[in-house]
Formats: C-alpha cells, sequence, structure tokens
C-alpha cells in the first residue's frame, strides 16, 4: 500500500538534485528516493521526475511513499442496534448497515462496527483477510447506510472478492444532492486520491485511483434532486466526492462542501447517502440474487421536507 504525500519544494532547497532533495523532504534515505524515482512514484505537474534532474523552488511535488504497517486492532464482540440481517445463508450474510457504524474495526475508531456486531450476534464468518476485517469484502463509509454483504465462508470470500474487482457486483446508491446537475443523466470519470495534508479526506487529482460513477436524476426539488447512481469502482469516500466535483455535493455533507443551512432545514446530521440496491452471482449457488434496503427514517424525512419547500 502506498499513499501520496504533496509538499511545496521549499527556498533552501532550490536547485537541488530530485533524489537528495527528497530524501531531505520526507525523512528517507538517498538511495530510497532514487527508488522512488526510478519507478515513477516522484511527480510534478504529472510528470515523473528523474533522480539527476532539479527541483524549483514553489513548485508542488508528490511523492508515494510505502504505507506504514497497519496495527492489529481487536475485534470487539457489540451488538450493534439497528442492524439487520436481510439475508443468511451458509456462504453470505447480507446486511443493512445503519448510519454511525464502520464495516470492521480500525485504528481511532471506538464506535460500533459491523464484524463486532455479527460477532455478538452469533455469526461465524470468514477468517480471510486481515484479523480486523474478517468476511469484509467491501464497506460502506460510517456516515453512509444501507446493504453490505459479508463473506461467511473462504470461498465466498475468495469469490467476492473477484466479483468486486472485476466490477461483476451491481451497486446501486440513491444520494439527494444540492441542486440539479446538469446533464441529468451523466457519467463521472475521474481519479480519486487521499487529499494532500487530509487523512479523511479525498479528491479529484490527477495522480489518484480511476474512479467511475454513473447517476441519473430520478426526482427535482427546488433546493436539492434526487439521484439513483451506479459504482462501476469502489474508491474511499467515491460518490461524496465525485458529487462535490460537480458542485452538486450529498446534502447534510459538510465535508465535501454541503450547505449546512440547507442540512439544518433538512433535519439531517450526515450525508444524505444510501445503499439501496446490491446484487451478484452468489458464490456458492452460481445464481444471481438481489438485495433492496428502504430508507431509514432520517433520509425519508429529509426528502419529505425537500419535496415540500
Amino acid at each position: 500500500m502506498t499513499e501520496v504525500r504533496a509538499v511545496l519544494v521549499p527556498d533552501g532547497l532550490e536547485g537541488e538534485r530530485v533524489d537528495t532533495g527528497v530524501a531531505r523532504l520526507f525523512g528517507v534515505s538517498r538511495t530510497k528516493a532514487a527508488d522512488l524515482a526510478a519507478a515513477g512514484h516522484i511527480v510534478l505537474g504529472g510528470h515523473p521526475l528523474g533522480k539527476s534532474e532539479r527541483l524549483t523552488a514553489g513548485t508542488m511535488l508528490e511523492v508515494s511513499l510505502p504505507s506504514p504497517p497497519r496495527p492489529r486492532v481487536a475485534v470487539r464482540a457489540e451488538p450493534v442496534p439497528g442492524m439487520t440481517v436481510v439475508h443468511d445463508d451458509d456462504d453470505i450474510i447480507v446486511i443493512d448497515k445503519p448510519v454511525g457504524v464502520a464495516a470492521h474495526p480500525s485504528v481511532g475508531w471506538e464506535g460500533l462496527d459491523v464484524v463486532g456486531g455479527l460477532a455478538a450476534a452469533g455469526y461465524r464468518i470468514s477468517t480471510s483477510g486481515a484479523p480486523e476485517r474478517q468476511g469484509i469484502v467491501s464497506r460502506l463509509d460510517v456516515g453512509t447506510s444501507g446493504l453490505m454483504v459479508v463473506a461467511k465462508s473462504e470461498h465466498a470470500y475468495s469469490r467476492l472478492k473477484h466479483a468486486f474487482r472485476t466490477r461483476a457486483v451491481d451497486k446501486t446508491y440513491h444520494a439527494l444532492v444540492q441542486g440539479l446537475p446538469d446533464p441529468v443523466v451523466g457519467t463521472v470519470e475521474a481519479p480519486i486520491g487521499r487529499r494532500p495534508g487530509h487523512e479523511f479526506r479525498f479528491a479529484v487529482m490527477r495522480s489518484g485511483k480511476p474512479a467511475v460513477t454513473h447517476y441519473e436524476v430520478t426526482e427535482a426539488f427546488r433546493h436539492a434532486s434526487l439521484l439513483k447512481i451506479h459504482l462501476e469502482t469502489g474508491r474511499t469516500h467515491q460518490i461524496r466526492v465525485h458529487l462535490a466535483a460537480l458542485k452538486h455535493p450529498c446534502c447534510g455533507d459538510p465535508l465535501y462542501g454541503a450547505d449546512p443551512q440547507l442540512a439544518a432545514t433538512l433535519r439531517l446530521d450526515r450525508q444524505w447517502l444510501h445503499a439501496v440496491g446490491l446484487g451478484f452471482e452468489h458464490p456458492g449457488t452460481g445464481t444471481y440474487v438481489h438485495f433492496e434496503s428502504p430508507y431509514p427514517e432520517d433520509l425519508q424525512r429529509a426528502l419529505d421536507i425537500a419535496a415540500t419547500f
């Protein structure tokens, strides 16, 4: 795993070789900096730099550095109020995740999570993957509600991971966004990466990973629109980032530019985004299965308000 870090070249490194300057800026050896340059991981304006090229003060470098090893996080078996099991068999569990619940434990997260909730309810899931992510083949943001599938068998884990990786899973979301997108049916194809200097915020950026979002306006109100969204890829915060890039952020999502006054009017304290549909080839039977989730109470209330003002 790597993380992209951006830094402004200071005046003191004007004219320095790339490998020397990167070594000083990021605390790595000059040999490591040279290896990064050889691998195309030191970029200026979208163009990789060679190790012997010279730095110019005031320019912004993007450097892809290996992520530090993740510390192990213990799974806590704690019941998750409001989490319902939509489907359960020998291979998979499909759950409807409530808002405020993480997909799995992680460093710094002290709240409830799906893995711990399933453990508390007595479900045995696949042991594949990192210990804290057992059975998890895809994730939803803490602030996003809706459908998730969790693998119970090792065979199911392998098949589902492959299905998500090859974009063979139908993922449908509904989002209430500010304003009216133009065109009302469209596709956003723009790479997404971690925003420099922001651990939990992402953005459209040239050095990011490919991301494709299809959307269609299904209802238009005076101040907001309801969108049906299909994802080809599954980048972190993908829908939220792409909608913000269109200047139509999810209502109730201040991290990506939503209007707090509109959120207050809609009585929202989280982004209006719900995973309503999930379809895939069942890893055990090979037949196509599809699941749906109704809107939670807070999202339905906000939608009703949007339709009346």
